[in-house]
């Protein structure tokens, strides 16, 4: 064997082995990918069972059901970008900070009937955070508008009699 055909085997060898680390990587790091949604995206694009969403909105008023599940506390609310509504279950205890009128993220999967079972629920920590991610699909759904000037508490946000639900403020932290 020649040394340049010894060289042609090694340049082979160490591209396959880099080809096949980068698409074991790829490959790794897509099955740990999870997406925010909104309830509007998963109305209109239907994400396939027990993929691994997060969840972002509101807590839907009037939605919040304590119930036991085994022994275990469940809770049973719906979370609502103002135009969607999506019926989460969640089995633990939830943050002290949980309440309906916030935001919070929730991280789970979309079970079938199309019930959010929800693994985490992430709550906002003051008056004035919300998820970077839940304030972008607000201004998007034009749910938040900046230009009104400042926005009502966070417990009159979907309040329908006080506003139209094309025009409800939401604040969140600046950017």
């Amino acid at each position: 064997m020649t040394r340049k055909r010894r060289r042609l085997y090694l340049l082979l060898a160490c591209g396959l082995g880099v080809g096949s680390a980068s698409a074991l990587a790829l490959t790794a790091f897509q099955s740990s990918l999870t997406f925010f949604v909104t309830p509007t995206q998963i109305a209109t694009h239907h994400p396939p069972p027990g993929h691994v969403l997060r969840l972002g909105g509101l807590v839907q008023r009037g939605s919040v059901k304590h119930l036991l599940a085994g022994g275990k506390p469940e809770v049973r609310f719906a979370v609502t970008d103002g135009r969607d509504a999506v019926t989460v279950t969640y089995i633990g205890v939830l943050p002290s900070l949980f309440r309906e009128g916030q935001g919070i993220v929730a991280i789970g999967s979309l079970g079938p009937g199309g019930t959010f079972r929800a693994t985490e629920v992430l709550a906002k920590h003051d008056s004035d955070y919300m998820p970077k991610d839940v304030v972008a699909a607000l201004k998007k759904s034009g749910h938040w508008m900046p230009a009104q000037g400042a926005p009502p508490p966070a417990s009159t946000w979907w309040d329908k009699t006080r506003f139209s639900a094309a025009a409800a403020p939401v604040h969140a932290a600046s950017e």
